[in-house]
Parts: structure tokens; sequence; C-alpha cells
């Protein structure tokens, strides 16, 4: 199974229309909660940076930055955005069809004046005609913004309704259940002026497609361009990604550089203003978000998480910021704890994370993420390894474990916490943990857990 079918039902399509006073920007929805959901009708306080924050998302969305050899002949069709309304935030956010680019608009009380009409997430239509038409938006004239329509259900005998069936990647949406786990982990690596991110981003290569790793180094108050390591440096390949920015740099405040302690992905997020920016590459392009087994430790100790899980899910209610040490405080429950269980939830979809806030925050995905674990072989593989008895605890060495493969029995060891450090198997070998554990760490993990267990009944 390599893609999921899903079908997008729209009321109409979306569309920039002319209206007595300025634009009205008309978001057509479809999915999640009722089949098209009305969120929100107001108006926009800076046009022309929200257009062009919502097209620069669309590009992302519209782009394929890696191609594999097998898919030459056979492009899957881009896939629709997901809008979320929270409380006192909507957020608009999709993937690059090779899932190695995420992007997100975040639209808070300062950038609208509007009423919200309720909260939830949905697909958003983006199609051709209302991208192209959102570069023509001005500063100087209102823009007005629904998402939904308020009167579909009086007018559904006379509307049109747009249907397109989409073959959904399965690369596509474990993206969305890893990319919170690696946003989660970055730190804040350096900020730039409108003046240094432009200079940054016209001082890229021009050749497309350049697989060669770079380096940004630190330099004064700005960052320079290396294909040379240096200690403290943010690795990062994939240039042409960041090209995305180009149009929106011109109008920002600033630019926050958030990088990953494994190199393992980057974030850079604009400050607009009261619009936000947020734009994510994976550490290869032909990586992607999906299939990297980030999340697989959190999955692998639902059973450990599971006592806070259903409280933890209650007091998500459409918030925009979730804090674990906050939510820690109110549930009486250790922050570690609280801070896997958003992990679970972010890998079933019901959570996303915001590096600028360094905070989760709700939202429902209007895919159908029951099959987690489906999307994760190499925890199924974990767990029929446990259950054929082939981990054994090393006697000799505590914290070790003996698994049995097929054929070969490997040695791996976990620290005091019962966190994966290392394993003698050919994949281990090969990627170390910048993929995840492999699966007879997570075997050896689900031990410990079924251990302990068994000693607090």
């Amino acid at each position: 199974m390599t893609a999921l079918n899903h079908t997008y039902l729209y009321a109409g399509p979306s569309e920039l229309v002319p209206v007595e006073k300025g634009h009205a920007l008309r978001l057509m929805t479809s999915g999640g909660g009722a089949p098209q959901p009305y969120f929100f009708e107001g108006r926009l306080l800076q046009p022309r940076l929200t257009a062009l924050s919502l097209r620069a998302l669309s590009r992302v969305v519209g782009s394929r930055f890696f191609i594999p050899p097998a898919m030459l002949n056979r492009i899957l069709r881009e896939a629709d955005p997901v809008v979320t309304c929270g409380r006192g935030m909507l957020r608009f956010e999709g993937f690059s069809g090779c899932a190695s680019t995420y992007a997100r608009v975040d639209l808070p009380p300062a950038a609208y004046e509007g009423d919200v009409a309720s909260f939830g997430t949905t697909n958003v239509d983006f199609n051709a005609a209302m991208r192209a038409a959102l570069s023509t938006v001005r500063e100087d004239e209102p823009l007005s913004l629904s998402v939904g329509h308020a009167e579909v259900a009086l007018q559904r005998g006379d509307t049109r309704v747009v249907e397109r069936k989409v073959p959904l990647p399965l690369r596509w949406l474990k993206g969305f259940a890893e990319v919170q786990a690696y946003l989660s982990r970055l730190t804040p690596f350096a900020e730039l002026s409108a003046t240094e991110a432009l200079r940054l981003l016209r001082g890229l290569p021009r050749t497309r497609a350049d697989k060669s790793i770079h380096y940004l180094v630190p330099q004064g108050r700005t960052v320079r361009l290396s294909s040379t390591e240096a200690k403290g440096a943010m690795r990062i390949t994939g240039l042409e990604r960041l090209r995305v920015l180009e149009d929106l740099v011109p109008f920002a405040r600033r630019l926050v550089l958030h990088a990953d302690p494994r190199g393992q992905a980057s974030a850079f997020v604009l400050d607009l203003g009261a619009p936000r920016f947020t734009l994510a590459l994976s550490s290869e392009v032909w990586r992607g978000f999906s299939g990297e087994g980030q999340a697989l430790t959190a999955l692998a100790q639902q059973g450990q998480v599971e006592q806070v899980l259903s409280t933890l899910r209650a007091e998500l209610r459409w918030e925009a910021v979730l804090e674990p040490r906050a939510l820690a405080r109110k549930l009486g429950a250790p922050e570690e704890l609280v801070r896997q269980g958003l992990q679970v939830l972010g890998v079933r979809g019901l959570v996303g994370f915001d590096s600028q806030t360094a905070a989760f925050f709700h939202r429902e995905l209007p895919f159908d993420f029951a099959q987690v674990e489906a999307l994760a072989p190499r925890l199924a593989d974990a767990r029929a390894l446990l259950a054929a008895g082939a981990v054994e605890a090393d006697a000799k060495a505590p914290g070790a474990f003996w698994v049995r493969g097929s054929d070969v029995t490997y040695h791996v060891l976990l620290d005091g916490e019962g966190e994966p450090l290392r394993c003698g198997c050919p994949w281990f070998s090969k990627h170390a943990l910048d993929r995840g554990p492999c699966k007879h760490l997570l075997a050896a993990r689900l031990h410990v857990h079924r251990a302990e267990d068994d000693d607090s009944r």
C-alpha cells in the first residue's frame, strides 16, 4: 500500500473575488467534522502579506523537490493544505509532494478582525486560479476572508460541487505524523534582520537540485553559507527550497533560524508583523520527513503514557498553545510523560508543534490515521520480536539485551532511562539513531516496559 485514496468534496471552488470594497478570499472546505465546515469570517489586517504567505504555502504544496525514479512517469497530484481554527489562531499548513518541505502560515488575533464560527481542522481548496489571484492583492485595499461558507446548507441544491479523488501517498501522510517530532526538538540558532535574510537568500547557489551539504556558520549578527563543516554550524541541504521565502523576506521584521542538534532538520520562521510563516526542511530532500522513525520511540511507549493520554486529550480543546510543563502541573503528572503523550497524539494527527512558541497546538487532521502502526512497520516488527520471546536481558551488563533476529542475535544497549543507545545490527551501523531506533532497540524498550508493568501489578 503506497497511497491512501482520499476524496475532497467542496461546495465550490475557492476564489478571490472583487467586492464593493477590496476583495474577498473565500476558501471552500472539505472534511473535518462536517462535509463542508464553516469556521471563520472576517477581515485581514495585513492583506498583501497574508496573501503572499498563502501563495508561498501553495508553492510548497504544489512542489516536488525530489522525484524518485519510479515516479518520473506518474507524478502524484498535489494534496490540498489544511487549516485549523483554534482559540484565537488560524493556521494553514501543508507539505510538498515529496514530503521534504513543510510550510505553515499562522494568523494570530492581531492579524484579523472577524467572527470565529467554530473550532476545527479541515482541508481547503487551493486551486490554480485562486493561487494566481493572490499575487494581485495590494496592501491598500481591504481583503476579507471566509473559511467555509455559512450558506452552503441553504444553497446546496444550486451549488456546484467540486469533487477530486486524490491518492495521498503514505510518504506524505507519514510526514504529517513525523514533522512535529522534529520541530519539537529544534532550538533557536540565529536571528536575522530582513536585510540580512535577503542577503542570505540572494547569495544562495542558483544550481537546481543541488544535493550538496552546506552549513550556515554564525558570523557576528548574521550567518554565512559554507561548504565546510564548522563547530556550531547549522547543517542544510536542498537550498532551492529556501527560495519559497524570497517574496516574503522584504516585508519581514526578522527571520529566526531553528536548528536540530542532530542535524536532521531545520526551520525558518518569518516574523511578518502579526502573521508568521514557517518553513521546515528535512535533512535530505530525498529522505523527506516520512519514514524517519522519529516518532517510533513515542509509539513504542504507548502503554506507559496510556495513563495520561485520555486526560491529556481532554485538555486539548482546540488550544493554540499546549505547553508540556504547564499541562504536567495541571494533570499532576511528570513533565516528560506529558511530553511523550503529546508526541503520541502528534503521531495520531491530533497535535502539531510551533517552533516559535516552543509549544504544541491542537488540530485534528482530516485524514484516516486510525492505522498509525501500519505506517510504522519497524514498530510492528519489534512487537513481533517481543511476542516471539526473542528478547533476553544480558545478565552481565545493565541496560543490555540480546535480541534474536531471523538468523543472527544482536546485542543492544539502552541508557539508564530506557532510551535507545546502540545495536549491533547492519541497519544501526548504517543509520545509527538518525532515522529513529531499529526494530531490535524498539523490542528491547518494549521488553523493559512490559517488565515494569508486570512489577507494578
